[in-house]
């Protein structure tokens, strides 16, 4: 079958401002819209650029806006587009343009690595492995799915207007550390959040739920954090009151 594809290009090089360009493929019913991309690349315009990598929705590399829906090109089906004439497909919103489809996501790496994203624990490890029970597990089970595809970050009404937040998936890879029940560094990262760049910029949109390629409950991850830090802030003020 054929399809029309509308995609957004800018090239820095040549253009003041981006344009559409149209393409018109014969697709096959399986194909996903990065098959198509793919396709035009190689057999259309060789100019046209954008991410990819793994293509099975792992590394999260080819997530843009498809049908005005940040998407991952990869997981999108084109016979799930089935009611739109015109497939249209434009960058991640809110993060800088490099090249057409392919935006800069320096800084988004950046917050998250002004989290501490890693594993901290200066206890002697055991013979084997540091263990944790099944409900220990189970509260950062959604968390460890995220793929960093930046997909919620750039769905964030937070995020478009104040750059200085750090966004749902920092916020999140946060949630994924001090939730650990093996870590150590839950009040070094709790302090970080303690910040008007933390959790209590996010007004529970819900965007990055609707728009998380991995359906984890980001909205749900952020408000625990809230909690978090409220409850560290009592504790700490009821020892003060212990002592004093």
């Amino acid at each position: 079958m054929e399809r029309r594809f509308r995609i957004l290009r800018f090239n820095p090089l040549y253009d003041v401002k981006p344009h559409y360009q149209e393409y018109r493929i014969k697709v096959q019913p399986l194909w996903s819209v990065l098959d198509c991309l793919n396709e035009i690349k190689w057999k259309l315009d060789g100019s046209l650029s954008y991410r990819r990598s793994c293509t099975h929705g792992v590394c999260g590399s080819d997530a843009m806006m498809i049908n005005g829906r940040n998407r991952l090109a990869c997981q999108t089906l084109v016979r799930d587009l089935k009611y739109t004439r015109v497939i249209r497909i434009e960058p991640l919103k809110s993060f800088p343009v490099i090249k057409d489809l392919y935006v800069d996501t320096e800084e988004f790496f950046e917050r998250n690595l002004a989290v501490k994203p890693w594993f901290v624990n200066q206890t002697p490890p055991p013979e084997r492995e540091r263990l944790q029970s099944p409900k220990e597990r189970q509260k950062i089970d959604g968390p460890t799915k995220c793929i960093l595809c930046a997909s919620c970050t750039s769905s964030c009404p937070t995020f478009w207007f104040d750059k200085a937040y750090l966004g749902p998936a920092a916020l999140l890879k946060a949630h994924r550390f001090i939730f650990d029940s093996r870590d150590e560094a839950q009040a070094e990262r709790l302090a970080i959040l303690n910040d008007r760049t933390g959790p209590y910029k996010c007004h529970t949109i819900f965007n990055c739920v609707e728009t998380c390629p991995k359906e984890i409950n980001v909205t749900g991850a952020i408000s625990d954090l809230k909690k978090k830090i409220l409850w560290s802030k009592i504790r700490r003020k009821e020892k003060k009151t212990e002592g004093g």
